[in-house]
């Protein structure tokens, strides 16, 4: 037989012989081959329609629980899923947030909470006291910064995450901790019982500056209750007789949008404040509210760090574009993306970019990076730069070590 007779015969042949072993197994049960089956095959989807990415997802679930040699834990499984798809996005600003991660984030927001009323961090034994929140419970039981909380309740601390340590501390208002603490100067524990209690975070601390006519405020986040206090904080410098202000946002990573725009009403009627421009092109203005600006006779300095971002970003930035403020210190980080927690079914929670946003005058203060994430350019450059020495030890906020501040007040005597 000819070749080109034997491959037209092949050509004809293995499409039946296909349809038939396709179909022999329906003609078995003496019915049809069934269509839906026919669809899959040829156009490789499910029933005719496309694969939704939940059918996907609830497939793999389900054949790794089922044939996955190890021990799966569901909770870990799902929520790694979840974790991959937001990162897939190549936005670190949009990310999963854990209900613990959750819970924090709105404590950090708020600023309102049921504890001690402490600061804490990491150490080898448990977490160390940074600050203590006066009036609070731990103030009144006599914690003092410098403490180290070795035991909760009686249980050991030493080597947990201090997240871990905070949640065990925090509890029902008007309950006991019980704290054993190491503190220095002595190997004996001390134990104190403060009762929780509801606890409004000082997120803003205002002095005047020694041996100056010049107040520092520093503001180190932008919650619910900062606006208040930020208020409260410039009246009492004020009433002291201060010629000129610091607003210390350095390590400020920020927080609410609507805060800051409280915040900048004390200084400009009726200003826009950013213009956010969402995915399909909307844009929506936030303003100063109008009649709310208060009489100033006195110069003012922002001291910004590369970990000023967000909302302080904004702030600092609005007070330069209005010519109210120069900036004093470093690049602040790049920010200029807002986000919105969306609450998942599990008290987990969703946080999504949803807009960029624009200054009033400076252009796209956008972070760039090389490949190797370190920075290139972005962020609100400082009118006048001033490095802190990385050998140095210093203090924020004292005026014998933070070269920074020592550069404020020289800008303020300038006027």
């Amino acid at each position: 037989m000819k070749p080109i007779v034997k491959g037209i015969l092949f050509a004809v042949a293995m499409p039946l012989l296909f349809g038939f072993g396709f179909s022999w197994r329906d003609l078995q049960r003496l019915q049809g081959p069934s269509p839906s089956a026919v669809t899959t095959l040829l156009s490789g989807r499910e029933g005719g329609s496309e694969v939704t990415a939940v059918g996907l997802f609830d497939d793999t679930f389900g054949k790794i629980q089922k044939d996955y040699v190890g021990k799966v834990d569901k909770t870990k499984l799902k929520y790694a899923g979840i974790q991959g798809m937001m990162g897939s996005l190549g936005d670190p600003h949009t990310v999963f947030l854990e209900p613990s991660d959750a819970e924090e984030f709105a404590f950090e927001t708020r600023a309102n909470f049921v504890g001690i009323g402490a600061r804490l961090s990491t150490d080898p034994a448990g977490a160390k006291v940074e600050v203590v929140f006066e009036g609070g419970p731990a103030d009144k039981n006599g914690l003092k910064p410098g403490d180290v909380i070795t035991r909760v309740d009686g249980l050991p601390m030493s080597g947990l995450e201090v997240t871990d340590i905070v949640s065990k501390i925090r509890g029902e208002e008007g309950t006991i901790v019980k704290l054993g603490l190491l503190r220095k100067g002595s190997n004996a524990i001390v134990t104190i019982s403060p009762k929780r209690a509801r606890v409004i975070t000082p997120t803003v601390e205002s002095a005047m500056i020694p041996g100056t006519s010049f107040g520092r405020v520093a503001v180190s986040s932008f919650s619910e209750p900062t606006n208040g206090q930020f208020q409260k904080g410039i009246d009492k410098l004020e009433t002291e007789g201060m010629k000129g202000l610091i607003i210390d946002l350095r390590g400020n990573g920020g927080g609410l949008l609507e805060t800051a725009v409280e915040m900048l009403s004390r200084f400009a009627n009726d200003q826009v404040v950013v213009k956010m421009k969402r995915r399909e092109g909307s844009v929506r203005e936030n303003r100063t509210a109008p009649n709310q600006a208060r009489p100033r006779n006195y110069p003012v300095v922002v001291l910004v760090n590369e970990e000023s971002a967000s909302a302080s970003e904004i702030f600092a930035g609005c007070l330069r574009d209005y010519g109210i403020a120069k900036l004093v210190g470093e690049h602040t980080y790049g920010k200029a993306s807002v986000q919105e927690i969306q609450p998942l079914r599990d008290e987990s929670g969703a946080k999504i970019t949803i807009a960029r946003y624009y200054l009033p005058v400076t252009p796209d203060i956008s972070r760039k990076v090389d490949e190797y994430g370190a920075y290139v350019s972005g962020g609100l450059a400082p009118d006048f730069e001033s490095k802190l020495d990385p050998e140095a030890e210093i203090v924020f906020g004292d005026i014998k070590s933070d070269t920074q501040l020592q550069k404020a007040v020289e800008v303020l005597k300038k006027g």
